[in-house]
């Protein structure tokens, strides 16, 4: 059946505004993208005919995938799982999620690991995208929530800082509401975005902390520094500026690169605005030391005085389409829903109480999501992967490879044979966005309705079925794992009250009628939280907190073995993995294969030349690709896009070195030298 359905892009968190007819796309002029869509969303619609498409479960056999019936792969999976807890433990079964699930999946999928399987050991992708952004912003104001204003608040801004983010192409149209402000850029690269900026400071890569203490260093000593709004909205000022303090602008070039004359102007801009913004992105995030170097942008901020100030801000600009949401409802490893603490016993016995089960029954906080690849086969020996391409996108990619090959039971859900549904020992078809309903929650805290406009291909279930009949041949009641997306909300509005992230005012109907809803949302008659932090922020003294963080660099510095820095991205044409964009034949023509982007100089001295073929080598492996010669690369820097599967993998070379806070591989930058292909 084909039908007309208002709904929203498959891919980033900006979640713009589309209508779908059968395969025919057209914008909407909804908020976020104001009638604008990228090259991703006109072409979005293809994946919905791919010849890719799977219609039938698959079964190795003879190390083959042979398609088989729903009874025998589910009989399949659940036997194996029953019989690995009994030899060796819940724990033996893991379970492994994603940031473009519905916030329904995530939800249910979160309450099969700890109730059907009983095992403490699920995370997700998330971990590689918002997590260093969430524990600064837990930390700084209590609460996480990625934008806590709505985007279009931008428009009005006067200043913008953005850190890490190149949204010009991946989130083309989030750029209209950049239009009106002055633009600070800061990124190694001079990407598409920065070409927009009114000012680009380029700081060496893993150099972002010391970057944000000079310009703050700057603030206070240009006199910018918002002291009544320190003294009256926040606290630990006076330990933040005693590390600051000794990060003058000079000293801060001689590590950065980025001249302290731009470090001073940086300053001053956001300080001579009637509102200014500081966003960041996953550039400033992916770090071994991702939470102090957001916590630093986050400092500077409070002292120009704008979170929580009508027309001003600070916020992180998720990256997957439920991003947000993904992590609020129970598939990370140390949450339940609502944003809860798995390990606060008030939590535990909310939810558990929603769930009908005894408190104590619940599992506590398992491995963080490299954390658990790692361990695979010495620890869970199978594993169930939902809306996650792990062999393209984990750091260290080939030791991840190697981890999922010493497993008994490796299970995939997916609508394509994604690199890692490949490798599996099962994998289940599963709808995509358009063929199901469900909630996401966008960018801005926005809980958002997808609506069906097409239906799924004979052989196709929902992940919620799926999950719904492995518990069932688990042994848990039916009830207990409900399949309707709508009945599944219900159960999590119950589940999320009074909760951080409070869903329990948010329902389908409200939706439907084309309520804006952003959360917390405590009560039906609740208007929804569109801008928090106006009046207080969530710590328990209503202050936001400064957090005291230096500056350390990154876990691998370049040497003489391997004398450049790399870092990696997305570019226009794909998503994350790109197990999606890669099946779109006008995506894949404009960009077939990976490349390094390199300066001439150091192509020439690598014996490179553009057009031609590179090794990139670190310590953890090499990957080939095609030399892309530009004149404004730094000189120390190479970039490589991680949507390319086999031996074009960026993240056979990206270092797994982990945040000690939020548990963040340091994708963004690691040693590697240059050698002809």
């Amino acid at each position: 059946m084909t039908r007309t359905a208002d709904t929203h892009c498959p891919y980033c968190a900006l979640q713009c505004g589309m209508r779908l007819t059968g395969s025919t796309v057209s914008a909407r002029d909804f908020p976020t993208n104001r009638g604008g869509l990228c090259q991703k969303g006109w072409t979005s619609a293809e994946l919905l005919s791919t010849p890719a498409r799977l219609t039938s479960p698959l079964l190795r056999r003879d190390g083959r995938l042979h398609p088989v019936s729903w009874d025998t792969a589910l009989d399949f999976v659940a036997n194996t799982l029953r019989d690995l807890r009994a030899s060796s433990g819940a724990d033996s079964v893991a379970v492994f999620g994603g940031g473009g699930l519905t916030n329904e999946k995530a939800y249910l999928l979160g309450k099969f690991a700890r109730v059907a399987l009983g095992t403490a050991q699920i995370d997700y992708n998330g971990r590689f995208c918002m997590s260093s952004a969430a524990a600064a912003g837990t930390r700084a104001f209590g609460l996480d929530r990625g934008m806590p204003f709505p985007v279009t608040d931008l428009a009005a801004s006067d200043a913008i800082l953005l850190v890490g983010a190149n949204p010009a192409e991946t989130m083309p149209p989030f750029t209209q509401h950049l239009a009106g402000a002055r633009l600070i850029v800061v990124d190694p690269r001079r990407t598409a975005t920065a070409e927009r900026a009114d000012l680009h400071l380029r700081p060496r890569p893993g150099t972002d902390v010391a970057l944000a203490l000079g310009i703050l260093h700057a603030v206070v000593a240009d006199g910018h520094l918002a002291k009544d709004y320190v003294d009256e909205r926040t606290s630990g000022f006076d330990a933040a500026w005693r590390v600051a303090a000794a990060w003058w602008p000079e000293r801060v070039e001689r590590v950065t690169g980025v001249p302290a004359n731009d470090q001073h102007r940086a300053a001053d801009m956001l300080a001579q605005a009637g509102s200014a913004h500081v966003l960041t992105g996953r550039g400033t995030e992916q770090h071994a030391t991702g939470t102090d170097s957001v916590s630093a942008w986050i400092n500077l901020a409070l002292a120009l005085g704008l979170p929580g100030r009508p027309g001003s801000g600070y916020g992180c600009l998720t990256g997957q389409g439920n991003g947000q949401g993904g992590r609020e409802h129970g598939q990370k490893a140390d949450q339940l829903p609502g944003y809860r603490k798995i390990t606060d016993p008030a939590a535990r016995e909310h939810v558990a109480g929603v769930w009908g089960v005894p408190a104590e029954s619940l599992p506590g906080p398992g491995r963080s999501a490299y954390e658990l690849l790692d361990s695979l086969g010495d620890g869970p020996k199978a594993l169930l992967v939902f809306g996650s391409n792990i062999l393209v996108s984990a750091p260290r990619s080939a030791h991840v490879a190697d981890r999922l090959s010493t497993l008994d039971l490796l299970v995939v859900a997916d609508f394509v044979l994604s690199e890692t549904a490949a490798a599996a020992d099962v994998v289940f078809p599963v709808t995509q966005w358009a063929e199901e309903a469900g909630t996401m929650t966008n960018l801005e805290g926005r809980v958002l309705l997808r609506e069906p406009a097409v239906t799924p291909p004979d052989g196709v279930r929902g992940d919620l079925e799926l999950l719904r009949e492995l518990a069932i041949r688990l042994g848990q009641p039916a009830e207990r794992f409900p399949a309707d997306p709508e009945v599944v909300f219900d159960e999590l509005r119950r589940a999320a009250a009074g909760g951080p992230a409070d869903y329990s005012g948010v329902t389908y109907q409200r939706l439907r009628a084309g309520e804006a809803l952003h959360w917390p949302v405590p009560g039906t008659d609740h208007p929804g939280s569109p801008r928090v932090f106006l009046d207080r922020f969530a710590h328990p003294d209503g202050r936001a907190r400064f957090a005291a963080v230096d500056h350390t660099g990154p876990a691998e510095p370049a040497d003489a073995e391997f004398p450049l820095l790399a870092t990696t991205g997305r570019v226009l044409q794909h998503y994350q993995s790109g197990a999606q964009t890669r099946l779109v034949a006008e995506l894949t023509e404009a960009e077939p294969e990976v490349f390094v982007q390199v300066h001439p100089d150091t192509a020439a001295r690598a014996g490179l030349a553009d057009g031609g073929y590179a090794t990139v080598s670190s310590r953890r492996g090499r990957t080939r690709a095609k030399v892309r010669c530009d004149a404004t690369m730094r000189l120390d820097t190479v970039f490589l896009p991680f949507h390319f599967p086999g031996a074009q993998r960026a993240n056979l070379i990206t270092n797994p070195a982990l945040d000690p806070h939020s548990r963040m591989p340091e994708f963004k930058v690691c040693a590697v030298r240059l050698a002809a292909a």
